[in-house]
């Protein structure tokens, strides 16, 4: 009976899909979007803060991999010439000394907060998960302070913790290192005691189990959460940082345990992707905001504009910052228009 009912809901995401692809190609002749993309160059993971005035914050990973960056400004256009202020840097020996990646800002109960990966200075690639706080009103301003590690049950790689609330509780949701047998990331979502520490069970949402996912790399990561349509939609990027980057969707009714990994449906194919025809390679690592009218969903992401890179992926600075308005599907799922130039 289960493996029944997986079928179903298999063929389900299937239909959902293309659903979303149909409603796109459909727009693929209207009017480019309204940004000036991209809004900033050589700036990857990006993420986009809109504050009940109509600032926009934002944060994102730097090619140098060595500190942690924000800018402001009044419209998602304007952050392109913002001015940018270094609000920390890594540490120059230990933790918190290497890769400092995809940091994202959050303001939870008054107060600011950045979760953000880092390796350690002496051993790169021992990547775990940091928290910043500033009680300052404007986080552009005042003092950051190292909160420390979040603190997962099983020590490992682990990276691109988001949060937010739903019910009077608060989830973190992360990429880690739990896959048994082989290297790679699965998502994984936690009930949060404060939003500095996990509390209660690490439930496994999503691991990378499609070839679209495991380009060069086992990897499900980068995890953004969207509520809307009474469901809460997590969007995440799969496999290489190369022109194999990719995002998928995975979704549960908002009524639904949250913690139960059975609730959780997932989209068996990407729904965002390269597109040679548009020069978009490797979209992914993305966030949501609003436009300045409030009305419409705006996906900020990166992208390169090129296939090839010399070297590895990593080491090429080129992801640059982009920003599209998201449009819905009938079913009332997010559709990321796919065939539709930035």
């Amino acid at each position: 009976m289960k493996k029944i009912l997986q079928l179903l809901i298999f063929m389900i995401c299937s239909l959902l899909v293309a659903d979303a692809q149909n409603s796109e190609k459909a727009t693929k002749k209207e009017a480019l979007l309204p940004y000036d993309n991209p809004i900033v160059k050589q700036r990857a993971d990006p993420w986009v803060l809109k504050t009940d005035d109509g600032t926009y914050y934002f944060i994102a990973t730097v090619p140098e991999y060595d500190r942690i960056i924000l800018r402001k400004a009044k419209t998602i256009n304007d952050l392109k010439k913002a001015d940018e202020k270094v609000i920390w840097t890594k540490h120059n020996k230990g933790v918190m000394g290497a890769h400092i990646w995809a940091p994202e800002l959050h303001s939870i109960d008054g107060k600011w907060y950045i979760y953000f990966a880092a390796g350690d200075a002496e051993n790169i690639w021992n990547i775990r998960m940091w928290v910043l706080s500033n009680e300052s009103k404007d986080p552009m301003e005042g003092e950051w302070k190292e909160e420390g590690q979040i603190i997962t049950k099983r020590n490992s790689f682990s990276l691109d913790a988001t949060s937010f609330e739903h019910k009077g509780k608060r989830y973190l949701i992360w990429a880690q290192d739990v896959l048994e047998g082989e290297s790679g990331t699965a998502l994984v979502i936690s009930e949060m005691k404060n939003p500095t520490t996990l509390v209660g069970p690490e439930v496994v949402l999503t691991r990378p189990e499609f070839s679209w996912e495991r380009m060069k790399y086992n990897v499900n990561e980068g995890p953004a959460v969207l509520k809307k349509n009474g469901k809460i939609f997590v969007l995440y990027s799969a496999s290489a940082t190369n022109h194999n980057y990719a995002m998928g969707m995975l979704w549960i009714d908002e009524a639904a345990d949250l913690l139960d990994a059975f609730n959780w449906y997932k989209s068996p194919g990407p729904v965002f992707y390269s597109n040679e025809e548009v020069k978009r390679f490797g979209p992914g690592h993305n966030s949501f905001t609003t436009d300045e009218s409030g009305k419409n969903v705006v996906m900020i992401y990166h992208a390169r504009d090129y296939k090839e890179i010399k070297g590895h992926e990593l080491s090429d600075p080129n992801r640059a910052t982009r920003a599209r308005i998201v449009g819905w599907t009938k079913s009332g799922f997010p559709d990321l228009l796919q065939y539709k130039r930035d």
